[in-house]
């Protein structure tokens, strides 16, 4: 619905290089989110695995699309933005890869805190990465910064 069509925007107009890479989004709840990236010439690097900015762009969608859920289902205005990211990479992905992030309550509470104190508020969300076969490709660490007016 709407986070789907929003997502369409944010890539189009505002973040050109997520469009480029078009992730879907799988599922979305208040508990957990499933992005997908295809594995195709725009997601490979030399080494015909997704390259690791592919990886990144899928996390950082993954990570943050909780804020804008929550701002949208309390009707609250949200500045987000990430703050910092660890990254590892266990194995070369050769497939499309799922993102997904399970921290949805987290990132309610930090949405709802926001506006109560009114005042940024960081934390860290976790994102795995998995190949086809279900295998863990990637592990984030993702600092978010979240600030609801």
């Amino acid at each position: 619905g709407k986070i789907r069509w929003m997502l369409f925007l944010l890539g189009l107009v505002k973040i050109p290089l997520i469009g480029y890479l078009r992730p879907k989004l799988v599922t979305l709840d208040d508990e957990s989110v499933q992005v997908r990236i295809k594995f195709r010439r725009r997601s490979k690097n030399h080494l015909n695995s997704m390259y690791f900015g592919a990886l990144a762009v899928g996390a950082d969608v993954a990570g943050g699309i909780h804020a804008f859920y929550f701002s949208e289902k309390h009707h609250k205005k949200v500045s987000f933005a990430f703050k910092s990211m660890k990254a590892e990479f266990l194995k070369r992905a050769e497939s499309d890869v799922i993102f997904e992030c399970r921290e949805g309550k987290m990132i309610e509470e930090i949405v709802l805190e926001s506006f109560a104190k009114q005042e940024r508020i960081n934390k860290v969300v976790k994102v795995e990465a998995k190949n086809a076969d279900h295998e863990v490709v990637a592990l984030f660490e993702m600092e978010i910064s979240v600030k609801t007016y």
